[in-house]
């Protein structure tokens, strides 16, 4: 069984030539590792020289350049998009997810599953990185309606033709976790090990972790509608209550309710509440807006060789402008 390794690749020139000096090793080049794919997202180094190189040297690694960063997960729909095999594996280019774990998870797959994730053992991170990573995972599992979210993780292995589920998805908020979902929901998951960064910097901030979930809830799912609908219920009911307190304090003392205060507080709880709603909304209106600009999810700059018709599947021409 051949695979295609997908690695989205962000300012990694120097972890990039033991990426696949280690990927070489876990999977034989002549029996399983069918080809890796390097997308180029937008580095501010030298990694699309370093792909470039690479590709030259090792016949079964592909690059493609993006014409600028549009995130991790549109970076791999590219490569997702480009692979030719028929199991696809996916991974990051730090090397905190270990490549001797793959052979592990494709025997896991062949077992029966659609999609199996490497769900790290304990997290290499600081403390509220791994706390955005529980919340965007929260996020997640609303987005997916699947229980296996909570052990989603960029390292996954899953079957080639799941992604005719999501041909035609050409939104700019990605989620290919998400998108995994309309084609399948036969997941699974196995611990792997997982090493800490030694090469560069994590470019995942907190703030970006956040924003991801937010993209995910307000992209892919209506809880946001639904918590902003049961916000409203819950005020409403509450100024029921302080209305019914109202008229029968003055029924039973004779007297209103004194003090601005009170309804200052008031007044504020249901601006918050109607503010509250009113964001939410429009954060779905924007979402639409972008749709209806038909802004793409990616588009590629260059690749490292011209793809044929006989060699494998090309990048639709609505995504890519290849040079």
């Amino acid at each position: 069984m051949f695979v295609s390794v997908v690695v989205p690749v962000y300012n990694s020139e120097g972890s990039l030539p033991i990426l696949v000096e280690r990927l070489s090793h876990a999977l034989d080049p002549d029996n399983q590792l069918g080809e890796l794919i390097l997308v180029n997202d937008g580095s501010r180094d030298r990694s699309w020289e370093v792909i470039g190189s690479l590709a030259a040297q090792y016949s079964w690694i592909r690059g493609f350049n993006l014409m600028r960063n549009y995130g991790q997960h549109n970076a791999l729909l590219c490569g997702i998009r480009a692979a030719r095999h028929e199991v696809i594996v996916t991974m990051d280019d730090d090397l905190q997810t270990p490549p001797e774990e793959v052979p592990a998870m494709l025997a896991r797959l062949e077992e029966g599953c659609d999609v199996v994730y490497g769900t790290p053992r304990s997290e290499a991170h600081g403390i509220l990185r791994n706390m955005a990573s529980r919340i965007t995972k929260l996020a997640l599992q609303s987005a997916m309606g699947a229980e296996t979210a909570r052990k989603v993780s960029a390292f996954r292995v899953f079957r080639t033709h799941l992604r005719e589920a999501f041909s035609n998805y050409c939104g700019p908020y990605v989620s290919i976790d998400v998108l995994l979902t309309w084609g399948t929901r036969n997941f699974s998951a196995i611990p792997v090990r997982n090493d800490r960064r030694t090469i560069g910097v994590s470019n995942y901030t907190l703030g970006k972790l956040l924003a991801h979930a937010m993209n995910m809830m307000t992209g892919f799912s209506t809880v946001p509608l639904q918590i902003a609908s049961f916000t409203g219920f819950l005020f409403t009911f509450f100024g029921f209550g302080v209305l019914l307190y109202v008229i029968g304090r003055y029924l039973v003392q004779g007297s209103a309710v004194p003090g601005f205060p009170f309804l200052a507080s008031v007044i504020a709880i249901f601006s918050g509440a109607q503010l509250f709603a009113l964001g939410i909304i429009g954060e779905y209106l924007a979402r639409m807006h972008f749709r209806l600009m038909d802004r793409p999810s990616y588009t590629v700059h260059s690749q490292t060789q011209s793809l044929t018709a006989e060699q494998g599947p090309t990048i639709p021409s609505t995504y890519a402008n290849q040079a």
